[in-house]
């Protein structure tokens, strides 16, 4: 006698009655990571889970382009428009990195209708830690 197989789904994640699109998310923290090379915002809840997040590579921009200031603005809308609909109002936000698009990101979100509660500026700074590398000679 011979079991019967189990029907296994083809997704290895599949949920049934997900609701993680019904979550409501009134306050939120947005982090604003803006290097030379690329932006990245990655929005959380309160406890620090993260709910959603975007680039300017995600965003469709390639090589240099991804530095650019309007780039930054393309990745924060990305990131923060399907938290509007999910009911965002209120967020924090916490900007890291000595990029271009630190002030471009803040203006998208200010434009998106989210009340900020403050921005704090959270770029780690040496107190005169390890020995920088050796300058370059050209």
């Amino acid at each position: 006698m011979t079991k019967p197989i189990a029907k296994i789904s083809l997704r290895k994640n599949a949920r049934i009655g997900s609701n993680k699109n019904e979550r409501r998310i009134p306050k939120g923290v947005i982090h604003v990571q803006a290097s030379f090379n690329n932006t990245i915002v990655t929005v959380t809840d309160v406890r620090g889970r993260v709910v959603s997040w975007a680039s300017a590579g995600t965003s469709g921009f390639r090589g240099t382009r991804k530095g650019t200031p309007y780039a930054a603005q393309a990745a924060a809308f990305n990131a923060i428009r399907t938290l509007v609909d999910q009911g965002m109002q209120r967020a924090e936000v916490m900007i890291k990195g000595p990029g271009l698009g630190r002030d471009a990101a803040l203006r998208a979100i200010r434009r998106n209708g989210i009340l900020l509660s403050f921005v704090r500026d959270v770029t780690p700074m040496p107190h005169n830690g390890c020995r920088p590398p050796k300058k370059r000679r050209v």
